[in-house]
């Protein structure tokens, strides 16, 4: 039976993680109306991720015996200046949820509940390569500057890894 402390932790992480997905959601279909396919098929996977990283929260509080909330979520933006304040807000975004992450791991620590410290081991992984990937895309872009062919051949690129690991 999980602690309500654990329980109100996990929740909250839902939560998040279900913001996440409507944030990346957001951002998916903004670049697409913006003609940039591999940017949006990139988005649309994250946003896909982020829910199946909720729906395993969800899953794992109720066979813990807990009661797993489905949260209301907040709008996120409609539009965004820019392909590369796209990106910052995903590293800043991606930056948070690890903050937060920690924070249940910090609390299943306090309650002594290592079974749930097991299981949020996967997010702490997971976070890190979040972390990298996104950071690694904004050094591509700020390498690229203005240079609308540089964006071009990344929005190409993004698409074409998207088609590599459909197709793996």
């Amino acid at each position: 039976m999980l602690a309500k402390k654990i329980e109100k932790a996990l929740n909250e992480q839902i939560r998040i993680e279900a913001e996440s997905s409507q944030f990346y959601l957001a951002m998916a279909s903004w670049a697409e109306t913006e003609g940039l396919n591999g940017v949006s098929q990139f988005l649309y996977q994250h946003s896909d991720e982020e829910r199946m990283h909720m729906m395993k929260l969800i899953r794992f509080v109720n066979e813990r015996g807990g009661k797993a909330i489905i949260p209301a979520l907040t709008q996120p933006p409609k539009t965004f200046d820019s392909i590369k304040k796209v990106f910052e807000n995903l590293l800043n975004h991606e930056t948070m949820v690890t903050a937060e992450i920690n924070k249940v791991v910090d609390v299943c620590l306090s309650e002594k509940d290592y079974t749930t410290h097991n299981f949020m081991q996967w997010y702490v992984s997971e976070q890190i390569e979040e972390e990298a990937l996104a950071r690694t895309i904004q050094d591509k872009l700020n390498l690229i500057g203005n240079d609308k062919g540089g964006l071009y051949l990344f929005d190409r690129d993004l698409e074409n890894l998207q088609t590599e690991e459909e197709g793996a």
